[in-house]
């Protein structure tokens, strides 16, 4: 059992019909997002979380927007972003964006924040790469003050500072949740642990055990700085898909998987993918999660395990081309089937 594990999906609002092999019109695409979020909300999935692109085959540059528009088809799961790339954003205009949501929701908003492993946002919004570092740094920073406080004084670099003004609205939980989404540097685990925000690990590949000393980074800056273990949240963001088998889960998944994955890694300079470097991360300490619900389940434990115990999982779901009957059944699958297990310890 994973004591109080919250279980939920990710999406990038991604353009793919019913076979999952053409794009579609955006509207029609926008629609069967919502309806997969509506369903989740249904089977029991705990949060929903929209990712931010500014790329042609991604639906998901006004997060804040999608998720309202989901807050007002659902009742209970909460929303959040996957990730929100504060570095090229107005702190100002995110917090009110998100306090927006979270009464639109009646208090089921959340912000994941981070740097944003996709560029593509700083040019657009007239922000230099060779400031990456520290223009996340200055925007948490006005961010957590306008959280704390409603009248906001603060100073910075990269924008004009506030004298005593206010920032409204203000949100109905207090504090809004705000996460740190962090890929593989130290430094980021080290300021989340610092600040005592929640831990977002974005692990898209290798070992999920092989983040455990940044983790440990992460737990022991955040106890240096005086907050408890409890708050210390660690979640993890994995691709991953459900299927009643096995087999099943990996036919369906791999081929668009290997795609994208293929595509992403011209870009990056990654090597392409292959069916063994697929089958290797399928194993006990890969991070993909794919699989009938048992043998995830028992996945999601060991991960638990290595990393120290985690507070929150999410499944990247839409980045293999899967269709929307697929996905929706996935997400059944999540709530009813997987949730239930890791809650009530049957498959030890």
């Amino acid at each position: 059992m994973i004591e109080n594990i919250e279980i939920g999906v990710d999406s990038f609002a991604t353009m793919f019909n019913s076979s999952g092999t053409e794009s579609i019109k955006s509207d029609d695409a926008m629609s069967l997002l919502l309806e997969r979020i509506k369903h989740a909300d249904d089977v029991g999935v705990d949060v929903f979380g929209i990712g931010e692109h500014h790329r042609k085959e991604f639906l998901d540059s006004a997060t804040a927007v999608i998720l309202s528009a989901a807050a007002a088809l659902t009742k209970r799961i909460r929303l959040a972003s996957a990730v929100a790339v504060l570095s090229a954003a107005d702190p100002v205009r995110v917090f009110q964006n998100f306090a927006t949501l979270d009464l639109i929701s009646k208090g089921r908003a959340e912000m994941v924040v981070g740097r944003g492993s996709s560029i593509e946002a700083y040019p657009l919004f007239g922000y230099d790469l060779k400031d990456y570092d520290r223009l996340f740094e200055e925007k948490l920073d006005l961010l957590l003050n306008i959280r704390k406080n409603e009248f906001v004084t603060w100073t910075g670099k990269f924008r004009p500072g506030l004298n005593n003004l206010p920032v409204y609205p203000r949100p109905l939980q207090n504090p809004l949740p705000i996460w740190l989404g962090v890929g593989g540097t130290p430094e980021s685990f080290v300021r989340a642990g610092s600040l005592g925000l929640p831990l977002m690990v974005a692990i898209i590949g290798g070992e999920t055990a092989r983040f455990r000393p940044l983790v440990d980074l992460y737990r022991n800056a955040g106890k240096q700085a005086g907050f408890k273990p409890e708050e210390l949240k660690v979640g993890l963001h994995s691709p991953g898909y459900l299927a009643d088998t096995k087999q099943k889960a990996i036919d369906e998944f791999y081929p668009g998987y290997s795609k994208v994955m293929t595509k992403m890694g011209k870009e990056r300079g990654w090597s392409p993918m292959t069916r063994e470097g697929f089958e290797h991360q399928l194993g006990p300490e890969g991070a993909l999660l794919v699989g009938a619900p048992e043998e995830v389940a028992r996945k999601i434990m060991h991960h638990s395990d290595a990393l120290g115990g985690i507070s929150r999982l999410t499944f990247q779901m839409d980045g293999a081309d899967l269709p929307h009957e697929k996905l929706m059944y996935s997400i059944e699958l999540i709530g009813q089937t997987l949730k239930p297990l890791l809650i009530e310890d049957v498959i030890r």
